[in-house]
């Protein structure tokens, strides 16, 4: 065998400070045209600064950047662009009022003697779609009404209108069915066949497996593994270098719920027209419930019914044995109920507040005197939670806007536990929606023992999750949802990844 080709890009000691914060400290990375080369990393490790370094929105403090042996130093995200690397990030920056065609060239629209030439743009449009496998999308319809894997398409029709060479895909099946991840390993293996780069972020590392050609990973800002051969490095290698600790990911102990346990949510044949129809089952206290299904099986829709964010077309939900008023999320709230929603960005959090505040604004009544706040008591609560947790920066006057995905996610469980979840009178039953989504392997570990906390408290946990090993995992009974029906309920324990997936994908009831 001969030398390896030379990168298409490489950085050497790349570095980047923000106030109080070394969010690089000196990365090394080479990516090699045609290939699809992983960067992983927990929550914090650097990933979303480097991707904004590359992107043209960050300018490095020191080290070298090459791009096909030129040096590389981007004015901006369109300077970046015009050199072809384009940014694919995990909230897609389309105009959801916009055509598709117009969304692809938007910026730099074909024009003639200054005027916009809309069919040229329309049937450039086409072209990149077909080029893409995908040349049934309408060109002229509003993006807004595609779904979301056809709008991952035309971002990816974008980013060739750039000629890039090298694609930056930031946790890319995240909102995607099996199906659909399938179908966008297709696409970026037709694009890596004509030469073009991909590198390629995700938490999920059955995906880098099947995709990857080499991996990156970084930790504490600084890469601490270059562009290993991903099919033959173990995955407990990958994780060690990722964590700092030997072994994967573990899910704690489950230690059952006994019989006679108090009931705390009971569903008797709920039904919402066009999501799901006719579903019943309980969750006990202590007890963890998962349901697991493809995305659209209306897994989030029967969660957001139950916590009144919609209002179902009959059937009733019960806590405590007392009927809850349909499509009320503020008489779940007096019932004890506590949600997490799957976009905790735009759902759960106060974005621009501190991390305190958003960690006590569910239990502003613990720390009431008199109609007084005692701050102190609430500001000794948040920082023992934040180091029990490990919330990284500790700091409870961070706007939360800062922190990583992982550590978002701690933050909303956190506001749970802080809100007197288990105590009397508190929270008597958590809905989590997605509770890992985009959160690395070190942190998915303390946020399923800090659920497993919860349901020691006497909470009873309803969770939906797309992984169905984390389903199988992390819950005592689970409910297998397809095409809004609940197919079968049974014991974590009776059921396997390979049965869940036939019920879930063929519709058999095992």
């Amino acid at each position: 065998m001969g030398p390896p080709p030379e990168p298409l890009l490489r950085m050497r000691g790349t570095v980047k400070t923000f106030p109080g914060v070394k969010a690089l400290s000196g990365v090394d990375l080479d990516v090699r045209a045609g290939e699809v080369h992983c960067l992983l990393g927990q929550n914090g490790a650097g990933k979303s600064t480097l991707i904004k370094v590359l992107a043209g929105a960050h300018r490095p403090d020191a080290g070298e950047i090459t791009l096909a042996g030129e040096p590389f130093a981007p004015a901006g995200p369109t300077a970046a662009m015009r050199a072809g690397i384009a940014t694919i990030y995990q909230e897609l920056d389309l105009v959801p009022g916009l055509s598709v065609a117009a969304n692809v060239f938007l910026g730099h629209e074909p024009a003639r003697f200054g005027f916009s030439r809309r069919g040229a743009a329309e049937t450039a449009a086409r072209d990149l779609l077909t080029r893409l496998g995908h040349g049934e999308i309408p060109v002229r319809r509003e993006v807004g009404r595609l779904s979301a894997a056809q709008q991952q398409i035309v971002s990816m029709a974008r980013a060739l209108s750039h000629d890039a060479r090298l694609i930056i895909m930031d946790e890319p099946s995240a909102a995607l069915a099996h199906d659909e991840v399938a179908n966008l390993f297709r696409v970026i293996r037709d694009l890596t066949g004509q030469g073009v780069a991909v590198v390629y972020i995700s938490h999920r590392l059955a995906e880098i497996r099947e995709i990857g050609d080499r991996v990156t990973v970084l930790k504490d800002g600084r890469s601490v593994a270059n562009g290993l051969p991903v099919h033959d490095t173990p995955t407990s290698r990958i994780v060690a270098l990722m964590t700092g600790r030997e072994g994967d990911h573990a899910f704690p102990e489950r230690p059952g719920v006994p019989d006679g346990t108090d009931e705390v949510l009971r569903v008797e044949n709920l039904t919402l027209d066009g999501a799901f129809a006719d579903v019943s089952f309980t969750v006990r206290a202590g007890e963890v419930v998962g349901l697991a299904g493809l995305v659209g099986a209306g897994r989030s829709e029967i969660l957001e019914t139950i916590y009144g964010a919609r209002r179902a077309t009959s059937g009733r939900v019960l806590v405590d044995g007392k009927a809850v008023r349909p499509g009320s999320t503020g008489a779940a709230v007096r019932h004890g109920m506590g949600l997490a929603p799957e976009e905790r960005k735009s759902q759960a959090l106060l974005r621009y507040d501190t991390v305190a505040a958003n960690m006590t604004i569910a239990g502003l009544a613990r720390y009431s005197r008199g109609g007084w706040l005692d701050r102190r008591r609430e500001r000794a609560e948040v920082l023992d939670q934040l180091k029990a947790l490990d919330v990284r920066p500790p700091d409870p006057d961070r706007p939360v806007v800062t922190l990583s995905g992982g550590n978002q996610q701690k933050v909303v469980l956190a506001r749970w536990l802080l809100g007197g979840a288990g105590d009397p009178g508190g929270r008597r039953l958590l809905i989590l929606d997605e509770p890992t989504r985009g959160v690395d392997v070190g942190a998915r570990s303390e946020l399923y023992g800090l659920i497993r906390e919860l349901a020691a408290r006497g909470v009873g946990v309803l969770l939906v999750s797309s992984e169905v090993p984390e389903v199988l995992g992390l819950a005592d009974r689970v409910l297998v949802v397809r095409e809004g029906r609940v197919l079968r309920t049974a014991g974590a324990g009776e059921l396997d990844e390979a049965a869940v997936l036939n019920m879930i994908m063929e519709g058999s009831a095992g």
